[in-house]
C-alpha cells in the first residue's frame, strides 16, 4: 500500500452518499460500453472493482450475469448492496483481492485505475483473477482533462488556490499517460492481449449547484483541495465558479459540462 492509496482511502471515507449525490451520475455514462467491452452477458461471472455506488453492478445483473462487487470504502458497499441487491457485495482493496485465480470470466472497472497508487500491480492482479480467455474492460479520466472537469481547475487557479501539500501524487515509476496510447500501453505490458482502448466524449448535465455540491462536501482530489481551505477561500473559489460554469449554461440554467474518458480492455 503506497501513501498514495493512504490519502485515496481518507479521501472517500464516509463520502458515499455525497458522491452518489454528485459525481455519480457522471461515472454512469460509459457503463453500457464498458460491459459491452468485457463481453458481460447472462450468465457470466463478472468482477466490479470499486463499485462505489454500484452501478455497473445493477447493470451488469440486469444483463443476467452473476455478479461480485467490491470497494474500499464501506460505505460504498453498504450504498451499492442497496442498489444492486443481486450482486453479492463486500469490501476489499486492490491490489489484494480474496478471490482465487481465474475466478471469473469478466472484471470491470469503472474510473478506478486512477485511483490507485500502482496501476501496474493492480492490472497484474485483475488479470491474476480473470480466467484464461476472459476478458478485463477499464475506464479513466483522461489528462489534460476535458473543459467540464477543468472547470473546477479554473476556479481554483482564478482564486490563487494551489494543490495542498499533503495530497500526494504517483510515483513517477508508476505514473502513465492519460491517453489512449498511455492506457492501452499499459495494458499490454501487464500482459494482456489485444490491448487496445477508446476515447469516449460525451456532455454531462447537471445544474451548476450539483456540479458544486462534490468539490463541496470534499469528494475526490478536488474537493480535498476545496475543503482544505479557509471559508473566507472557498467563497472566493465558489464566485469563480458561479462565473466561469455560466460558459457552459443551457436553457434553464443547466450546463452542458464537456467529458473525455478512455475506455480500455484486452484478454487473458
Amino acid at each position: 500500500m503506497t501513501v498514495f492509496d493512504d490519502a485515496e482511502r481518507r479521501t472517500w471515507a464516509g463520502r458515499a452518499e455525497a458522491y452518489a449525490a454528485s459525481f455519480a451520475g457522471l461515472c454512469a455514462y460509459p457503463v453500457p460500453m464498458l460491459l459491452d467491452a468485457a463481453e458481460v452477458r447472462a450468465g457470466t461471472r463478472v468482477l466490479d472493482i470499486g463499485t462505489g455506488t454500484g452501478t455497473v453492478a445493477r447493470a451488469a445483473a440486469g444483463r443476467g450475469a452473476k455478479v461480485t462487487a467490491v470497494d474500499a470504502e464501506p460505505g460504498m458497499v453498504a450504498l451499492a448492496a442497496r442498489v444492486a441487491p443481486g450482486a453479492n457485495v463486500r469490501v476489499a482493496v486492490l491490489p489484494d483481492l480474496p478471490f482465487a485465480d481465474g475466478e471469473f470470466d469478466a472484471v470491470v472497472g469503472n474510473f478506478v485505475l486512477n485511483h490507485v497508487g500502482q496501476p501496474h500491480v493492480a492490472l497484474t492482479e485483475l488479470r491474476r483473477v480473470t480466467r484464461p480467455g476472459g476478458r478485463v474492460a477499464l475506464t479513466i479520466w483522461t489528462a489534460p482533462t476535458a473543459a467540464g472537469q477543468a472547470l473546477f481547475g479554473r476556479a481554483l487557479q482564478a482564486a490563487g488556490v494551489s494543490r495542498p501539500a499533503h495530497l500526494p501524487v504517483l510515483a513517477p515509476e508508476d505514473n502513465f499517460e492519460r491517453t489512449a496510447g498511455g492506457l492501452a500501453g499499459l495494458l499490454g505490458a501487464a500482459g494482456f492481449a489485444d490491448a487496445a482502448c477508446r476515447t469516449l466524449a460525451w456532455n454531462h448535465r447537471a445544474t451548476a449547484e450539483e456540479w458544486w455540491s462534490g468539490p463541496a462536501a470534499g469528494v475526490a482530489s478536488i474537493g480535498q483541495v476545496v475543503v482544505s481551505q479557509t471559508a473566507e477561500v472557498v467563497a472566493e473559489i465558489k464566485r469563480h465558479y458561479d462565473s466561469i460554469s455560466a460558459e457552459f449554461a443551457g436553457p434553464g440554467g443547466v450546463l452542458a459540462l464537456p467529458q473525455l474518458a478512455l475506455l480500455g480492455y484486452g484478454q487473458v
